[in-house]
């Protein structure tokens, strides 16, 4: 079931990262560690707030304690990840992003004590998620059928600790909501998933919400996701927006989250706070796919604020151009910008280019029809 699968690790990004910490966190080899659970905990918030310098300082106190434990590998992985965020094929850093991730998954292979399945369940689960993400992101299919038809058996036992603790909401929420949700958004999927355990979309969506507001490390992914879902498949957009939004708060150098929440203000009209994040915030920032990212969010405030089609269609080029280096990941933010073009032909009585830009656009977003179309 990989399509299937494949969204529920990483179909919008960073999903199961910070889950590798919570495995190490309850250890028993850790747990009586204070200090490490201290340190592990303040890694989580700079890795998620881009303070990559701090979090070096922070891995490496936790790796001169435990140089073998698995939880070594998955903090090194996510550093690796996020730091060289969009991680795309070509970077020199993938071989040592899938050789962490890779070792991880064979320490948590190697038939823990019983006592501590569950949280080796979940370090499992994180490095096989993260590796997914990695892979579906780039649109690695060979690699991703093989991982996550495999993972899907992890998935299926989480629901055995889903009163352990409150993380495990995290996993068993994504499988009741899209188990249901996917299909009936994708038809030719519905004779595949049949063939698993049916879910439930409003379940799935309380103990997403549940794991947003209690989990202990999965706050943020739950939050994501709630935000993808609420986006992509439930069509509320001022839910989606209060999702990202409260992303931001907690973590405001997060250069992604930024990014998520300037488009989803778009999509409610809100014009004005998505200018001002432009003029304000993405000046401050170094990340470099956040800037390109902002020329196509200039063509849609030239657009939809200041009606100037033609300084609008000038940003969509520019932007679709420097956003083709990043492969895949650009692929939901250059549908805007396809969709834009579309949308500026129609207005010129360009039928044939309308659409033209309109299938390019169609065939990179999840969305059914043009967001941005009123």
């Amino acid at each position: 079931m990989p399509s299937f699968l494949n969204n529920i690790a990483g179909s919008t990004k960073f999903i199961l990262l910070s889950l590798c910490l919570y495995s190490s966190i309850t250890d028993a080899q850790i747990l009586k560690d204070s200090t490490t659970i201290k340190t592990v905990n303040i890694c989580i918030d700079d890795i998620y707030n881009f303070q990559f310098t701090n979090a070096e300082n922070d891995y490496a106190i936790i790796r001169r304690s435990y140089p073998q434990h698995p939880v070594t590998f998955l903090i090194s992985g996510m550093i690796t990840y996020w730091e060289n965020y969009p991680l795309i094929t070509t970077s020199k850093k993938r071989p040592e992003f899938e050789r962490d991730l890779r070792k991880c998954i064979e320490l948590c292979d190697t038939k823990p004590d019983p006592a501590n399945e569950a949280e080796y369940l979940l370090a499992n689960l994180c490095a096989r998620g993260l590796l997914l993400l990695f892979y579906s992101d780039n649109d690695l299919t060979r690699e991703v059928i093989p991982l996550a038809t495999n993972t899907y058996k992890y998935i299926r036992r989480s629901f055995d600790y889903e009163d352990s603790y409150i993380d495990f909401s995290y996993f068993t929420g994504l499988y009741n909501y899209y188990r249901e949700a996917y299909p009936e958004a994708h038809p030719v999927y519905k004779p595949l998933t049949a063939l698993f355990p049916k879910g439930d979309k409003k379940k799935g969506i309380k103990e997403l919400k549940k794991a947003a507001s209690k989990s202990i490390v999965l706050k943020a992914e739950s939050t994501t996701f709630l935000s993808y879902i609420y986006l992509s498949f439930e069509n509320n957009y001022p839910e989606a927006v209060s999702f990202s939004q409260s992303l931001h708060d907690r973590y405001p150098s997060n250069e992604q989250y930024l990014g998520e929440l300037i488009k989803n203000l778009f999509l409610i009209g809100k014009y004005d706070e998505a200018e001002k994040h432009i003029k304000d915030v993405v000046p401050k920032t170094s990340g470099q796919f956040l800037k390109v990212q902002t020329y196509i969010f200039n063509g849609l405030l030239q657009e939809k604020k200041y009606h100037n089609n033609q300084s609008a269609q000038q940003f969509y080029e520019i932007g679709l151009k420097d956003i083709s280096v990043y492969g895949h990941y650009g692929d939901e933010i250059a549908s805007i910008a396809w969709m834009g073009l579309s949308r500026i032909a129609a207005s010129r009585g360009d039928k044939h280019g309308s659409n033209n830009f309109r299938k390019k656009g169609m065939d990179l977003t999840s969305f059914k029809t043009d967001p941005f179309g009123n």
